[in-house]
C-alpha cells in the first residue's frame, strides 16, 4: 500500500472510531480512553457503564464483508493483554467486570455493536 492510500485508510479508521465513540455515549457509556497503547498491545476504545468496563475493538469496513471484521486469535490475545495493563495502571477499576466488544463501522450506517464478542 502506498503512502497516500495508507493515509486515507488511517483517516477512514479515525472517523470510524469517532462515530463509534459518539454512538457509545448515546448508549450511556462514558468513554475513558481512545487508542490506549501499551507495550503488549492496544485497544481502540475503553468505555465504562456502571460497573462494566468495555474493551472495544473497532473495525471500519467500506463493504459488506463482516467475516473479516472478527479479530484474529493473535489480535484478541494482544487486546486482552492490553486490557490487563490498563487495569493494572488504574487500580480503582479493578472491581469492574470486563467485557470485550467489537464495533463495526460502515459509511452511512449506524455502527454495529457486538457485545461480549469474545472471552479471553
Amino acid at each position: 500500500m502506498n503512502a497516500p492510500a495508507r493515509a486515507r485508510a488511517y483517516r477512514f479508521g479515525l472517523r470510524a472510531e469517532t462515530v463509534c465513540v459518539w454512538w457509545l455515549r448515546a448508549q450511556g457509556y462514558r468513554v475513558l480512553v481512545r487508542r490506549f497503547k501499551a507495550a503488549v498491545g492496544e485497544i481502540d476504545i475503553i468505555a465504562r457503564r456502571g460497573g462494566l468496563l468495555a474493551m472495544i475493538e473497532v473495525k471500519a469496513r467500506s463493504g459488506g464483508d463482516m467475516a473479516q471484521a472478527i479479530p484474529s486469535k493473535r489480535q484478541r490475545h494482544r487486546i486482552t493483554r492490553a486490557a490487563e495493563a490498563f487495569v493494572a495502571r488504574k487500580p480503582r477499576l479493578a472491581g469492574c467486570d470486563i467485557r470485550f466488544d467489537l464495533m463495526i463501522a460502515r459509511p452511512w450506517r449506524l455502527p454495529r455493536h457486538i457485545r461480549d464478542a469474545w472471552r479471553p
